[in-house]
């Protein structure tokens, strides 16, 4: 679609940001369609250490059980963070982020389930991706690429250290549970919009290239905002589109948009789903929630277009 076909169907700003698809806390929302409906996953609250919901058509969503019933047994129950599921090998994958007790830093890990709704076990003995030099590793991320070739991305942790973070990727095996390669220095923090991390990073397809999606700023501030990169390789190098400020940022129904990820809908729709605040609570303490939201995108040269809600005919 030309640029200026988007600019006539869609004639606001290119990203608009939505109301909660649901109510509560469901931080760093990650969505699957199964064939049969959607499912999302988030960041434990509430008592789970991974919350899922399920919904036929993105409008209406249910609860389900708690998708990891429980940690390793090198890690600690609490601070299960940032789920990526996909399916490989016949069975469905749970990447997450979880405590490394020893060193009290963040590293990621994966499971395994029969079915997406779980529940997921983890058998591992020690974490498949800490870059304890780098204060830890948090945010994963999975792409899986027209050819069938999976990639994992993340963040290294180092705002924990005090320093600036960075974002990283790999290729997976053929199992999906597993690293191949060496993992590839992605993006760093270096605007000052992202001040004082970068975060959260997605992949997806664009065509004959690829757009990788990161939140930054202060998570619990009204500042965080999502930016993103365009490469002609899952791996880069990136390029940074969103140079001088945020290309989703604050406004009136939402505050500190972050956490995206992207998902293709039933009817072929490119759609993002992220969390945000509602605009004066963004924090805990103030009472606020991270909420879930959704839009479909559309892609148009350096312009993405983010378009509040499900796609159309739901």
């Amino acid at each position: 679609m030309s640029s200026m076909g988007l600019c006539r169907r869609y004639p606001h700003a290119p990203a608009q940001l939505s109301a909660p698809a649901a109510p509560g806390d469901f931080p760093d929302p990650y969505v699957v369609f199964t064939g049969e409906h959607y499912l999302a996953y988030a960041t434990g609250s509430g008592g789970d250490h991974i919350q899922v919901r399920v919904s036929q058509d993105l409008l209406n969503w249910a609860n389900l059980p708690d998708a990891l019933p429980q940690v390793p047994a090198w890690s600690r129950p609490g601070r299960t963070w940032s789920p990526a599921v996909h399916q490989a090998g016949g069975q469905w994958l749970l990447w997450y982020a979880t405590l490394e007790p020893i060193s009290a830093r963040q590293a990621l890990s994966v499971a395994k389930a029969g079915a997406p709704t779980g529940p997921f076990h983890d058998t591992s003995t020690e974490p498949a991706v800490f870059q304890a030099d780098l204060g830890g590793s948090i945010d994963p991320s999975v792409f899986v690429d027209t050819d069938g070739q999976a990639y994992l991305v993340w963040k290294a942790d180092s705002n924990a250290l005090g320093r600036p973070s960075t974002l990283w990727g790999q290729q997976l095996a053929g199992d999906g549970a597993r690293l191949s390669g060496e993992p590839v220095l992605l993006l760093t923090h270096d605007r000052r919009w992202e001040r004082p991390v970068i975060e959260a990073p997605c992949v997806t397809r664009d065509g004959d290239g690829y757009l990788l999606l990161y939140s930054a700023g202060r998570w619990a501030s009204p500042a965080y905002a999502v930016g993103f990169a365009r490469s002609d390789h899952p791996l880069g190098p990136w390029t940074k589109i969103t140079k001088r400020e945020p290309w989703l940022s604050s406004g009136e129904v939402a505050a500190g948009p972050g956490g995206q990820e992207t998902f293709v809908a039933e009817d072929g729709a490119l759609m993002m789903v992220y969390h945000a605040w509602s605009p004066g609570l963004t924090s805990y303490k103030a009472g606020g929630a991270r909420t879930m939201r959704l839009g479909r995108l559309q892609v148009a040269g350096e312009t993405i277009w983010l378009v509040p809600g499900a796609p159309t005919g739901h």
